[in-house]
């Protein structure tokens, strides 16, 4: 049985939209940085809620273009974008 979590994307003002879903917080806040816009020299922050707790993961979190891998599919393109995220801190919302 898998032990998939869901995650709920909030913006600053506290609202939610968006669901990630992955094993551990690290795991959706990567899917939720490969469709943001943030770079090294300026990451954005994502704030991950778990649903079901009161718990608030917050990400730093970039993409950078690489080259693809050496066994990559035909239909993969040379360059892909790589997500990277660095845990800031949990906060508990009241």
């Amino acid at each position: 049985m898998s032990n998939t979590r869901n995650f709920v994307l909030r913006d600053e003002d506290g609202n939610e939209h968006g669901v990630f879903t992955g094993k551990q917080p690290r795991q959706a806040a990567l899917k939720a940085a490969n469709r943001g816009e943030g770079t090294k020299s300026k990451p954005e922050i994502i704030c991950l809620r778990e649903r079901g707790t009161k718990k608030v993961h917050i990400f730093k979190a970039w993409k950078e273009e690489v080259e693809a891998p050496k066994n990559r599919p035909d239909w993969m393109p040379e360059k892909i974008s790589k997500p990277f995220v660095k845990k800031e801190k949990i906060e508990r919302i009241e």
